[in-house]
């Protein structure tokens, strides 16, 4: 009977970010269906001295969702732990880490901006990273390596899945040593985080690991929130740039586990190729859920395409039916640079001025389309928008639509 009224309390804060009742694509908070656009400087906010100016920045144009990496291997950045003399003691909280990461989720709170939370800063420990993390034996006085099994040094990159750091949940290396830290740092996060109704959690950045890791987490984050009487989302992001790769369909396979999808990944596909792999991994959906895009690469200052690719990503992904869309950091995205700042302003400006909420990617009302030239997006018989990547025509079938539109 406590289990019951348990879920029962969880199913009706309206408030909080859940899938949106009336079309599950979208995502609603307050009771409001909503569009998450953003971009930002940096993927952990927190650990950014100028955080208030920055989410103000975004707001005025029209930005509502940010990425928050709960990384620490950033110049100027601190970790988790408190050190003393040299060594962490991962029995002991860095108040201040934890300060700025509360006083994050208060502001961003304040400003009706989605956080999408993600738990493993996957990159944090590997090669030089790896060297000067606190859960690394060498650097903390709580375990050895022989106690744990964990390396000294990762030289490869995560891909190569080669520090077992991300083997010790219970189906694979079961090595409770390690778990129970890792178990205490996701605590400490959900401690902050759940009492905010505005967070959705990704357990990794870009994982190549176990389909069991993100099973376990997705697990115990949702457990610890059904605790907490609250309802939460929870997705993975895998590495693999191909959205039909075995990773992601584990994603496709469990929305028990994962109740929505990050495609950030696609956004190293190009052109039309961008837009055909993510309308087919949206057809496989079953139920349906929303599709997030939390990094969308492109940027003349690094290697992931340039300026254009960005843009035209960022405007396919919302064309093509994706809960959100976001700039990434740079160098490898727009951020919240000069020219995402106009696009984000002009991406608000359109959505707010229809009903982006009933409407559906529509190419097939296009004709005499060359590849990557125009893409539709429609609410079938009352509205129909068109974004065109470059100049050009093409032709358009309005014979379903009110001869007044």
């Amino acid at each position: 009977v406590v289990a019951c009224q348990a879920l029962s309390q969880i199913s009706v804060d309206k408030n909080r970010i859940q899938v949106y009742k009336e079309n599950p694509q979208y995502w609603q908070h307050k009771s409001e269906p909503v569009l998450l656009l953003g971009g930002s400087v940096e993927d952990n906010l927190f650990q950014i001295p100028d955080i208030k100016e920055h989410l103000d920045l975004l707001r005025s144009v029209g930005g509502n969702y940010v990425r928050c990496t709960m990384s620490c291997r950033d110049e100027g950045n601190i970790w988790q732990f408190n050190e003393v003399e040299g060594l962490y003691n991962l029995d002991q909280w860095n108040e201040e880490f934890w300060q700025r990461f509360n006083n994050f989720l208060r502001l961003t709170a304040e400003r009706d901006i989605i956080v999408q939370i993600e738990v493993w800063a996957t990159f944090d420990y590997y090669r030089l990273n790896w060297d000067i993390n606190p859960f690394n034996p060498k650097n903390n006085v709580n375990y050895t390596f022989e106690q744990t099994n964990l390396p000294e040094v990762v030289d490869s990159h995560p891909t190569q899945t080669e520090n077992n750091f991300f083997w010790s949940v219970p189906a694979e290396n079961n090595q409770r040593i390690v778990l129970e830290y890792q178990e205490k740092f996701v605590d400490q996060i959900l401690f902050y985080s759940l009492k905010f109704d505005h967070v959705l959690y990704c357990i990794d950045n870009e994982t190549s690991v176990s389909p069991e890791w993100g099973k376990f987490w997705a697990e115990y984050i949702q457990a610890k929130a059904n605790d907490a009487e609250v309802n939460v989302e929870t997705t993975e992001m895998w590495d693999s740039h191909n959205l039909f790769h075995t990773q992601h369909q584990n994603t496709l396979d469990h929305p028990e586990l994962y109740s929505f999808c990050d495609a950030s990944q696609n956004n190293h596909q190009r052109g039309q190729k961008h837009w055909d792999n993510a309308q087919e991994f949206r057809a496989q959906l079953n139920p349906v859920r929303p599709i997030n895009s939390v990094k969308i690469y492109g940027s003349d200052q690094y290697h992931f395409g340039d300026d254009q690719d960005g843009l035209e990503r960022f405007w396919r992904n919302v064309f093509g039916g994706m809960a959100s869309a976001r700039f990434h950091r740079p160098p490898s995205g727009l951020g919240l640079g000069p020219l995402a700042c106009r696009h984000l302003k002009s991406m608000r400006m359109l959505t707010d001025n229809i009903r982006i909420f009933s409407c559906q990617p529509n190419n097939h009302l296009l004709s005499n389309r060359r590849e990557n030239q125009a893409y539709a997006l429609a609410n079938i018989g009352n509205e129909v928008v068109v974004y065109f990547p470059e100049s050009g025509t093409i032709d358009i079938d309005l014979s379903l639509f009110d001869a007044d539109l």
